[in-house]
């Protein structure tokens, strides 16, 4: 069995849920207190074991490449003010994998931007983690997955429950239980944003997915789908209606950062945690929660 060491993180989207901001900032370099979206994927999949990590971008995105390079001038400013933990922490982040950068040129859907990667994976089992999906959990989720896999040598997809009145934003996945596993299903057919009446449960893709490089192949032979756009779905449906995939419902909360309030939601469960703010945070929402 191949040792997975390879993510892709589609960053492509023009983030226009984001909008006004998004017109001038992308979304992925959003903070989250003091870290931009993007470094908590990056963290998490280097955390996993993960050391190869390719994202995939578009015109207008070159500041995530610099923030995962050195500042020499940065770190110069802070030498100068004896700022050496912060100069240390900025080495830790462009230390933490390899990361590489890649354009999509055209937005034409998930499945086509990670068909993008073809070369980059080679014939090695790799990750795909959603640019919107923020997941904060006391186990990374690639590693949760990557556990699966390294059992069952098949591919493995996150899902959680989502309300029926909004699965149709999402997926809906057929699934078969497995005996002796809890959290774990076997996913033999999907559909991408079902109209009313045509989902198979409550169960839907969120963030994270394990795949073998088999899926290639059935890219280059996608149809369009939901949008018109090459959904990464509609090609994980094939590989589950020929030999199954795992479905595991994954240990962590979930915030969608392509929308405000997952981005506000974040930030206040991170700004509980940071030891600089976590006191001042915690003061000012039982202060306004009086007045809620």
């Amino acid at each position: 069995m191949k040792r997975i060491t390879k993510a892709i993180i589609p960053a492509a989207g023009l983030g226009t849920r984001m909008l006004p901001v998004s017109a001038a900032v992308c979304k992925e370099m959003l903070p989250i207190v003091d870290l931009p979206a993007i470094c908590h994927l990056v963290e998490e999949a280097a955390n996993s074991g993960i050391t190869d990590i390719l994202i995939i971008t578009n015109r207008g995105k070159d500041i995530m490449e610099d923030f995962f390079d050195f500042s020499p001038e940065y770190e110069a400013a802070l030498a100068a003010k004896g700022k050496l933990a912060e100069i240390e922490r900025l080495h830790e982040i462009a230390d933490m994998a390899n990361v590489y950068f890649l354009r999509q040129k055209e937005t034409r859907g998930l499945g086509h931007a990670v068909g993008r990667a073809r070369s980059f994976v080679g014939d090695e089992p790799f990750l795909v983690m959603y640019g919107d999906d923020i997941i904060f959990s006391k186990r990374p989720v690639c590693r949760q997955l990557m556990d699966v896999y390294e059992k069952y040598e098949k591919p493995v997809v996150g899902v959680k429950p989502v309300a029926a009145d909004q699965i149709y934003k999402y997926s809906s996945l057929k699934v078969e239980p497995i005996e002796g596993e809890d959290k774990l299903s076997l996913c033999t057919d999907m559909i991408e944003k079902p109209k009313a009446g045509q989902e198979f449960s409550n169960l839907s893709i969120l963030g994270r997915v394990l795949l073998t490089p088999e899926v290639f192949d059935i890219i280059d032979n996608l149809e369009p789908g939901a949008g018109g756009e090459y959904q990464l779905t509609d090609a994980i449906k094939k590989m589950a209606r020929q030999d199954g995939v795992y479905a595991l419902e994954f240990e962590g909360d979930r915030y969608d950062l392509g929308s405000k309030s997952g981005f506000l939601m974040a930030n206040i469960v991170k700004g509980l945690e940071h030891p600089e703010t976590k006191d001042e945070i915690r003061k000012f929402i039982l202060e306004l929660s009086d007045r809620l």
